[in-house]
């Protein structure tokens, strides 16, 4: 007898319903008959089962029986026995050291494969074994991906036809071990563990469509190892994405990629729920820059996996120290192991399991004394977040300035709290990120020791209809001191003025205004702007000094105790909309020489939803802003 399928020496047995066993095993053989399997335990134990049971038939050369009712646990020794008809010999096979327990496909590239240093192996566990590329079966110990020995053709081609070298003896560390023993603490039975990764590769040469190529092509060989050992597991590790994060057309595949690969291993698996658990990439350092925004687009996509395919957890790992410049270290691999078997626990609903993995859950802006704060909300945390040291990783950007907004983080429970150097302003585009780059720091988890995901960009703000900030103004010079405007007017055609185009958004005449000492100048902002149709617009605008504002020679606003520091969103008033053309004047006083300028911008915010829906488009529908 030669088994080919389903039953090995030192394998660990896919456990099924009442935590039995339920598995194929197929074979050749010489003798036709009844097939009956005998079942014992250790040494010194009693029989498993107190008499030999009829479990399959064999005819033709061939035998298939079905293993059921072996309990989760081991090691146990099966004896396979052909009883053939009356005066003929029976034929005999015995596997040792059997487990009955749960097994996992581990696939993806490199980090998965393991390429960390190997300089304090975790120490075997009897409990845990692997099924390594040479198709046996021992006690899992790393490096679990042995590629130099692997069976399958694949391996040897996507490495140019030349077989892979053994590498040094300290080398080799990945996140199965540490997977497998946390799984085996958990779940109190035995850890199988299916090597499928391989360095390097993409979503193309992982496509399930190769499948019936059987060991010529990545699937194929994940399939057909899945196949030898039963055809069943527990779930599916994975961690890939490097190597589609360039050029721009493979990063728009991936998510369609990936929904597509999961459906098949859950096809392939006839598990229609089969849990999978992936890790989003984490950094690499010394890339081109531009790389960054397809990296971060596939960490974005992997975020997002989760929300859109049932079973499946994303684990970030962006907070991980390297062994070089891509690959994650020998101890942080022991934690990803850690971080994937808690993943795996929550999505089967395990009661000490602890949350799914930490999600964004929006943010919102507010003030906090003349500062902007973006507090940013987090859902699936475990305890508090807490950051070793001061919390690093989130950005705020808008288009056109090169500097990170955030100058200050701080924790708060399930929240974090960002303290910017000026609102963020939707309408222009500015965006919230964690782990932004290719090599960020990032370096907040919370009590469960699971890091923040990589997220964004995303908008720090809901849809509004906003013009740019107004830049062009007509600008009168120094102006006779006014002290805090209480009594002034609005200043009329008499008052002189030049065009002036501003470099941003901030109109600054600080230069001017600081030279003008004790004698706290006056200064007039001057424009015109058009409605086209009737609406409904505000204006936003901030300021550092003494203000009054006019609309049409109406005074619509006064705050004579205006001074530092600029908000560009400080103050939002309603002005007139009617169709045709509008006189707006803003005049300030210099603060004593300390005051810069102002800010504004128009908003309209009487547009329906599905108009406020298409950023962009509908300037056509604001005040035109002549200046």
């Amino acid at each position: 007898m030669n088994i080919s399928t389903g039953l090995f020496e030192h394998m660990v047995l896919q456990r099924g319903a009442g935590n039995l066993s339920d598995s194929p095993v197929t074979g050749s053989c010489q003798t036709a008959g009844e097939v009956w399997v005998t079942v014992t335990g250790a040494a010194g134990q009693p029989p498993v089962w107190a008499e030999p049971r009829h479990v399959g038939q064999a005819a033709k050369g061939k035998f298939t029986v079905r293993l059921a009712g072996v309990p989760a646990g081991g090691p146990y020794t099966v004896t396979l026995e052909i009883r053939p008809a009356q005066g003929r010999p029976s034929e005999r096979l015995t596997v040792r050291d059997l487990l009955v327990g749960d097994v996992w496909l581990l696939a993806g590239q490199s980090n998965m494969q393991g390429c960390g240093l190997l300089q304090q192996p975790l120490p075997a566990a009897p409990q845990v074994r692997a099924f390594y590329m040479t198709d046996r079966w021992a006690v899992a110990a790393e490096p679990v991906h042995n590629l130099w020995a692997a069976v399958d053709p694949v391996h040897v081609a996507i490495n140019g036809g030349v077989p892979h070298a053994k590498p040094a003896a300290d080398w080799g560390t990945g996140p199965a071990v540490s997977f497998g023993q946390e799984m085996w603490r958990r779940r109190g039975v035995p850890q199988g563990l299916i090597a499928c990764a391989h360095g390097g590769t993409s979503m193309e040469q992982w496509d399930p469509a190769r499948r019936d190529e059987g060991g010529d092509s990545l699937y194929g060989a994940l399939v057909r190892r899945l196949r030898k050992n039963g055809g069943r597991v527990a779930g599916l590790l994975w961690y890939q994405g490097c190597s589609d994060t360039n050029p721009p057309r493979l990063v728009a595949l991936y998510t369609a990629r990936m929904k597509t690969l999961i459906a098949a291993v859950r096809r392939d698996c006839h598990a229609p729920t089969l849990p999978v658990v992936l890790a989003q990439i984490g950094r690499v350092v010394g890339q081109d820059w531009t790389l960054a925004t397809g990296w971060n687009a596939i960490q974005e996509q992997q975020r997002q996996l989760q929300q859109q395919v049932r079973h499946c957890a994303v684990v970030p790992v962006i907070d991980q120290a390297l062994d070089d410049a891509i690959h994650i270290g020998e101890a942080e691999q022991h934690r990803l192991g850690q971080r994937f078997a808690q993943a795996m626990e929550a999505l089967a609903g395990a009661p000490d399991a602890g949350p799914l993995p930490i999600a964004y859950a929006g943010c919102r802006l507010r003030r906090w004394r003349t500062t902007a704060v973006l507090e940013v909300r987090f859902k699936n945390v475990a305890g508090a977040l807490r950051a070793g040291g001061r919390p690093s990783g989130f950005s705020v950007t808008m288009p056109g300035l090169n500097s990170n907004l955030v100058f200050d983080t701080r924790i708060h429970g399930d929240r974090v709290e960002l303290r910017l150097t000026q609102a963020p302003l939707a309408s222009a585009g500015a965006c919230l990120q964690y782990g932004q780059g290719t090599d960020p720091y990032c370096n907040i988890t919370d009590e469960l020791d699971r890091s923040l995901p990589v997220f964004g960009p995303v908008a720090t703000g809901k849809p509004r209809a906003m013009s740019p900030p107004l830049t062009r103004w007509r600008v009168s010079p120094l102006l006779p001191s006014a002290g805090r405007l209480e009594g002034l007017a609005c200043p009329g055609p008499k008052v002189a003025t030049e065009a002036r185009a501003f470099q941003n958004e901030y109109c600054s005449r600080h230069e001017e205004l600081a030279t003008a000492g004790a004698s706290d100048p006056l200064i007039v902002f001057a424009g015109a702007y058009e409605c086209a149709e009737a609406m409904a617009p505000v204006l936003i605008f901030g300021y550092d000094g003494p203000v009054k504002v006019w609309v049409d020679g109406r005074e619509l606003y006064a705050d004579p105790k205006g001074s530092n520091p600029i908000m560009p969103a400080e103050d939002t008033l309603a002005i007139p909309g009617g169709v045709g053309r509008h006189e707006l004047v803003i005049a300030m006083g210099a603060n004593h020489g300390q005051a810069w300028g102002i800010f504004a911008q128009f908003e309209r915010t009487d547009l329906p939803p599905n108009l406020l829906s298409q950023p962009g488009q509908f300037s056509r529908l604001l005040p035109t802003w002549l200046g």
